[in-house]
């Protein structure tokens, strides 16, 4: 394995500095050795008991802690973590908010989640059902080929308030952890006492940068977000190839848009002075009007993130910003918000200016297509029946013998043609769950609108799998991106008890 970056990370002088995540180019397997490549370039950080390691993606943030010193192989769960993060940013501990993840006594790669109620108390642990996860290794790392404790995180950026696609509000956490063995016996917090103070937890910035193929870039407007521009159709919908870092397929824009530049272009265009532009947006039958937005990037300084706001000039221009500086979101030629947008295929047209004597004089430009969708799908339960009887919400049924059960009519629809996914599930019990009815998005199906009234089963009744209270919930989501991961979905419910 090639040597991780940033061993010099060490001294009392640069451990104020925030914690850099470095990108993910594929999503890293947590069930495979650490040495086995995943996390080779990761950004990295030394504490007392060994090395911090993060990368992030689109999606998640790749955590490990090589603890080089815990040598003792305890297969249970005496050796054990915290893993604090700060979700609202604000340097200090919110009560039902703020988050820490931890194990189940008893079982080793169980991960749970527990909510701050103040410093050093938390609500009870509960089962994280989310995408995020934790598997221990024992073994070498490339730091010590000793043996040791190695602690491996899949944190699904949702969960602790990070999104790739809005630089004002979360470019960044703050986090903290303790480290426990008990062989050899020791406790570490890092920071120390974290748990009580936030105000001392170490700051986490996540990379944006991914490297893109230039020869996937636009001519002007390389990408929004982190989709090409070259994966963008004439309908305005965009496809991205299998294992892209966002695999979309014939997917509709909505949310807050970043239209990033070709970086050679601008750099080129920089360089001849040609800095000037001017962001003009024309709507379904309509001509083209000025886009006028007000955005802001952070910059880095040479020891930190500092934040910039941008908006144009009173005749409209925007200034091109320096394309050898370090920004959080890099070559952010506009951020363009769409969510008051009413659907439909939009142009958005791109165009730099140079200065002839007193006139400002069009130069390059580039127009793009993009079919604007911030509606939420539709999602109804038409009916719930038990034989010919409707059953009502809250009551009570009892369900005969086999083949006896009910049967349901729903509606998951998008008038425009953006449905991703439509689930039918019920919840019982102790956190339990059963399937009733799912369908997801093929290319086959184009524009879909998914459906109204479907009768569910086709054929036959559904039966529960046991006598308690349900709740049947109907969810649908949108085929729909910000250029970063997918945005949108619409869901409801009914509460029955049924009685076998």
């Amino acid at each position: 394995m090639a040597k991780l970056k940033n061993l010099s990370i060490t001294t009392p002088l640069l451990f104020a500095f925030p914690f850099k995540s470095e990108w993910a180019v594929n999503p890293i397997n947590l069930n495979t050795p650490i040495n086995s490549g995943g996390w080779e370039d990761a950004g990295e950080l030394k504490f007392s008991r060994g090395y911090i390691l993060a990368k992030n993606d689109a999606r998640f943030l790749y955590l490990a802690l090589d603890v080089l010193d815990d040598t003792g192989n305890d297969s249970s769960t005496n050796d054990y973590f915290w893993l604090s993060f700060d979700t609202n940013r604000d340097r200090s501990i919110t009560a039902n908010v703020d988050v820490n993840y931890g194990l189940y006594p008893g079982q080793p790669n169980k991960l749970g989640r527990q909510k701050y109620l103040g410093p050093g108390t938390w609500t009870g642990l509960s089962p994280d059902l989310s995408l995020s996860e934790v598997v221990q290794e024992f073994g070498p790392s490339p730091y010590s080929s000793t043996s040791h404790r190695i602690w491996k995180f899949r944190i699904d950026l949702n969960e602790i308030n990070v999104a790739l696609s809005w630089p004002l509000s979360t470019p960044y956490t703050y986090f903290g952890f303790r480290v426990r063995s008990s062989n050899p016996a020791f406790t570490t917090d890092f920071p120390g006492n974290f748990y009580k103070d936030f105000t001392k937890l170490r700051q986490l910035i996540l990379c944006r940068k991914p490297v893109i193929a230039p020869s996937l870039l636009g001519p002007i407007v390389g990408s929004v977000g982190l989709i090409p521009t070259t994966k963008i159709l004439s309908s305005g919908r965009a496809t991205t190839d299998p294992g892209y870092y966002v695999e979309v397929q014939n997917a509709a824009f909505g949310g807050t848009l970043n239209l990033i530049g070709n970086r050679l272009k601008l750099q080129t265009l920089y360089s001849s002075s040609i800095r000037k532009y001017r962001v003009e947006v024309a709507g379904p039958g309509e001509s083209f009007a000025r886009l006028i937005s007000n955005w802001s990037n952070y910059r880095w300084n040479g020891s930190t993130y500092v934040l910039e706001s941008f908006a144009p000039s009173s005749l409209g221009f925007y200034e091109l910003t320096d394309p050898s500086l370090d920004y959080s979101i890099d070559d952010l030629l506009i951020q363009f918000p769409t969510n008051a947008l009413l659907p439909g295929l939009y142009q958005i047209k791109v165009t730099f200016y140079q200065r002839v004597g007193f006139v400002d004089v069009p130069g390059e430009s580039q127009t793009l297509q993009l079919f604007i969708d911030n509606h939420l799908p539709a999602t109804i339960i038409e009916s719930i029946r038990h034989g010919s009887n409707e059953v009502s919400a809250c009551a009570i049924e009892t369900i005969g013998a086999a083949p006896d059960g009910l049967n349901f009519r729903i509606t998951a629809n998008d008038s425009e043609g953006n449905l991703r996914g439509v689930s039918f599930y019920a919840t019982y019990g102790e956190g339990q769950s059963v399937g009733v009815f799912s369908e997801s998005y093929i290319p086959a199906m184009g524009n879909w609108a998914g459906f109204v009234n479907r009768s569910i089963p086709s054929t036959g009744n559904w039966r529960p799998p046991q006598s308690c209270a349900y709740s049947f919930v109907l969810v649908a989501s949108a085929r729909t991106t910000n250029g970063y991961n997918w945005i949108g979905h619409n869901q409801t419910h009914r509460n029955l008890t049924l009685l076998l």
